[in-house]
């Protein structure tokens, strides 16, 4: 069961927003995904509950952000419920989506889980929602995904498969890399690996 944390920093000027204590693994359903978020002072920002079926559909997602609550799962496309801070509103959402994205770097192995793709395949085209900070405000995006590279590196716990994923957003044609070994992000834009208790797990 890999434990860790990453930082979450500002891609474009490094700003640190907040660090991410993390613990995943596969499970009998599929996959689980559970994190602690703090800011660079110390203090609670939220928390991310995400679980994928064995197909790497969302059966649960639960984020919490700045006393803003979100709970949503795969059913009709993918659907949410946003609570706010008081805990008196609550909107329901609905999308034609594959999943959720979201600041957290377990959305990233979760899309990755989802398309499984290989090196020779053509890039996939995906939507996702995307639950955006710091009020987990809903906002669909459409992304392309290709896998360009699979790498074995050797290691003290034996080889260790890397995946390199090139994104590009559709709205604008951005793009950018993703290192993934497992069910661990090694580097993506905002995201760093600053500590790794066990190695990541292994997907069949």
């Amino acid at each position: 069961m890999p434990r860790g944390r990453y930082s979450l920093h500002d891609p474009h000027d490094h700003t640190p927003l907040a660090e991410e204590h993390f613990q995943c693994a596969p499970g009998p359903s599929g996959w689980r995904y559970v994190s602690q978020l703090t800011a660079p002072s110390g203090d609670h920002l939220g928390s991310v509950d995400l679980a994928l079926d064995e197909l790497g559909r969302p059966i649960r997602l639960e984020l919490h952000a700045a006393s803003w609550q979100v709970r949503g799962a795969a059913l009709d496309g993918v659907t949410w419920v946003r609570t706010d801070p008081t805990g008196t509103h609550a909107t329901e959402g609905n999308a034609r989506a594959h999943a959720f994205t979201g600041s957290s770097p377990a959305f990233l192995v979760a899309t990755a889980r989802l398309l499984r793709l290989t090196p020779s395949a053509s890039a996939t085209r995906v939507r996702l929602v995307a639950l955006t900070d710091p009020v987990l405000a809903p906002r669909t995006v459409d992304q392309s995904w290709a896998l360009v590279r699979r790498e074995a590196h050797a290691t003290d716990n034996g080889p260790l498969t890397v995946d390199e994923y090139q994104v590009t957003a559709l709205d604008t044609g951005e793009q950018h890399a993703v290192h993934l070994a497992g069910d661990v992000v090694l580097a993506a834009p905002g995201i760093e690996l600053e500590d790794l208790e066990s190695p990541p797990s292994v997907f069949d």
